[in-house]
């Protein structure tokens, strides 16, 4: 064995990746294949996954810059088109596809990341009826976000000077296509929301293909619209596009003239209320005033109203009758009150014992003023003094005999 054709690992590592990275080929290559195990690194940016087919498999790295410029997230089982160079990693033999770009096979990109941001935000309840807001009717002034030089803002001034010229239009300026258009979106919506008050917003343009209306199908635009206090009619494109600014808007209108038709009042249509609501309430104070005047000649004819002195003498007979009522029951509680007095005269005069004495009774009493009511009670020797009905008297005992 010659010592000069032994490779240590690494040797053989490092010659293997700059073999895979001179291949023309394998340096500008497209792979068609299924993503499974895809992680993504939200610290570093970087997304790592599998790429494979029915038979075989290979690891895929896509790094922070090429995978910000997707058009929709990676998921696993989604079948994509890959394009990139095939590199080793040294430090454990694997090889593997450096990602720097990604498409949906089949699908487009644009559609693949519409229908994901829908699904998202439909899962949060931006799209739920009973959180949007109803259109005022009378709005009395009416933001538009839309190109200062587009067909959209002169198709809203149209019909707004149609319908009702009285309401105050104000502008925002803004993108609606391209990179900025998002940002620029957002700070209209913000703009109304924090800064110039009004009834009802209008976001739109006109039509165009998807790339073009694709500003409008932003996520930060979508949840700022979701949030915003005043209600807000989102008319992107022609009446077939649909945008998420569409789905979480509290209505959408097919077209910005349409947009306009329902923001602006239709101020002849608000004369002709107003006429037909005047005519009901004419008729209604003229049969108000019918029923009150037919009211006012029945108290007319009342004799009581006629002569007021009717009302007196009745009030004053209603004073007598009362006035005798009281006498009668004051006569009744004075003469039971009465009865009741003697009857208790007679009770407390039958168990006076000053009564008993007149009857030839006498009451004994000890010197202590006790009544002495049994021979147990005195002693021989005792003074004693005896009350009679007419007087008392003082004897002292000399015998004492029981029964």
């Amino acid at each position: 064995m010659k010592k000069d054709s032994i490779f240590s690992v690494s040797q053989i590592n490092e010659y293997i990746k700059m073999t895979l990275e001179s291949s023309p080929v394998l340096r500008d290559v497209f792979l068609r294949g299924e993503i499974s195990n895809f992680k993504s690194n939200y610290a570093s940016g970087h997304m790592y996954f599998t790429l494979k087919d029915e038979a075989s498999s290979i690891r895929a790295v896509m790094f922070r810059g090429s995978a910000y410029r997707l058009k929709f997230k990676p998921e696993s089982a989604m079948k994509v088109i890959v394009h990139g160079r095939i590199s080793a990693y040294t430090v454990s033999g694997d090889y593997q596809i450096i990602v720097d770009d990604m498409q949906p096979d089949g699908v487009g990109a644009l559609a693949v990341a519409f229908e994901q941001l829908k699904r998202k935000l439909d899962a949060e309840g931006l799209f739920d009826p009973a959180r949007k807001r109803p259109i005022p009717p009378f709005a009395r002034s009416v933001g538009v976000i839309t190109s200062a030089s587009g067909a959209a803002l002169h198709d809203i001034i149209n019909v707004s000077g149609r319908r009702c010229p009285s309401t105050r239009i104000v502008i925002y300026p803004a993108y609606v296509q391209g990179e900025m258009a998002p940002r620029s979106l957002v700070g209209g919506i913000k703009f109304f929301n924090e800064r110039h008050p009004v009834d009802v917003i209008i976001i739109g343009r006109g039509g165009g293909s998807a790339e073009d209306l694709w500003g409008f199908n932003d996520e930060e635009l979508a949840r700022t619209i979701a949030a915003s206090t005043i209600p807000v009619i989102s008319a992107v494109g022609h009446e077939t596009d649909f945008t998420i600014c569409d789905f979480v808007a509290d209505l959408r209108a097919p077209t910005p003239s349409a947009a306009a038709e329902i923001a602006f009042p239709n101020s002849e249509e608000i004369r002709s209320r107003i006429a037909h609501m005047k005519n009901k309430v004419d008729a209604l104070l003229e049969r108000k005033i019918y029923l009150l005047d037919g009211r006012l000649q029945t108290l007319k004819k009342n004799a009581e109203l006629r002569s007021p002195v009717h009302v007196l003498d009745e009030k004053a007979l209603r004073l007598v009758r009362l006035r005798e009522k009281i006498d009668s029951l004051a006569r009744v509680a004075v003469d039971g009150a009465d009865g009741n007095f003697r009857m208790l005269c007679a009770r407390l005069e039958g168990v006076n014992p000053l009564a008993v004495l007149s009857h030839g009774y006498a009451m004994v009493q000890g010197g202590d003023g006790s009544v002495i009511s049994t021979v147990a009670d005195a002693a021989v020797g005792e003074v004693v003094d005896i009350s009679l009905s007419d007087g008392k008297m003082r004897a002292q005992i000399t015998e004492i005999s029981e029964k």
